[in-house]
């Protein structure tokens, strides 16, 4: 049987972002890296009816969403002063599909039921899909979601003396599709009509309504998941608590995520202080021209056409 890497040299291929190769698996482009660890889950994880599986297209608010679901998982585990939150990057309490549970899905922590993935609807284990797990799917506005994960790679490419591609190139790849587990609109539309046709396993969010009203989210994921926050606790102010613990104002001042590394000693390895930029909604127009954000505004419309979703 061809090895994983043999698959992947013969799959379609564009220059990526970030300099090294991209392929298109199963519709959508990725490294190699992610690519083989996404084969790998698919072939060996084993998803229980307990799992709760935070999914996201890169730089949607991926790294608030798990530090909100991990603190209504561990609330009762947990007081305001020992969360592992203060010490650890969200990214390292909530394994992620590809990297951490790729070879097996015993490799972890028996009592955390969440795991995260990247992956489009369409790439996820079969298991995850077949079994009464819950999704909590996050997406943001394109205009953003590009901003965003422009300047983490251009960061990312600078930390290795790397030069980072011009904006104007990045916004015509993502443009074409091609950027990290894109097309982006794909990926959301994966999500939204799975979670249509199946509203009570998947949880459908948008990063601006949720920075709108935090308080409300957190209660609605809370419910959903499975954990809801009884009398006392809402009497008590817990849901204000884990809002104001898990606010990027607190999570980008803590010292863990100022001078803290993420994955040390893999290849995949990044500062933590990367994964929080701004946070903010409507941020791309400081970056993208008029005419960048009509366009990307006319892909939107032409992509989400009938769908009744609006981003």
């Amino acid at each position: 049987m061809a090895s994983f890497k043999e698959i992947i040299s013969t799959l379609p291929r564009r220059k990526s972002w970030y300099g090294d190769d991209t392929f298109l698996y199963q519709g959508f482009w990725c490294d190699t890296f992610f690519i083989e660890g996404l084969m790998r889950a698919q072939q060996n994880f084993r998803s229980q009816p307990s799992d709760i599986v935070i999914c996201s297209a890169m730089k949607t608010g991926t790294t608030w969403l798990k530090s909100l679901t991990f603190a209504i998982v561990t609330r009762s585990t947990f007081d305001d002063s020992t969360n592992p939150l203060f010490n650890n990057l969200s990214h390292d309490c909530v394994p992620l599909l590809e990297v951490d549970l790729a070879q097996s899905s015993t490799n972890r922590d028996p009592k955390n039921p969440l795991l995260a993935t990247h992956a489009p609807y369409c790439s996820l284990p079969r298991s995850i899909i077949d079994s009464s797990c819950k999704i909590v799917y996050i997406c943001r506005d394109p205009k953003d979601s590009l901003v965003s994960l422009y300047h983490f790679f251009a960061r990312y490419l600078a930390s290795k003396d790397m030069k980072p591609p011009a904006l104007e190139e990045a916004f015509e790849l993502f443009c074409q599709g091609v950027s990290s587990y894109g097309p982006y609109w794909d990926h959301v539309l994966g999500f939204w009509k799975a979670s249509l046709d199946r509203p009570d396993k998947i949880l459908f969010l948008k990063y601006e309504e949720m920075i709108e009203d935090t308080i409300l989210y957190v209660k609605k994921i809370a419910d959903f998941i499975g954990y809801p926050f009884s009398f006392e606790e809402l009497e008590k102010g817990s849901v204000e608590k884990i809002v104001n613990m898990c606010s990027f104002e607190n999570l980008s001042n803590l010292e863990v995520n100022k001078s803290g590394k993420h994955r040390e000693g893999t290849p995949a390895v990044i500062e933590n202080k990367m994964y929080f930029r701004k946070g903010k909604v409507g941020d791309w127009e400081n970056y993208l021209t008029p005419e960048m954000a009509a366009r990307l505004d006319s892909i939107t419309l032409q992509k989400l056409n009938g769908s009744g979703l609006t981003l």
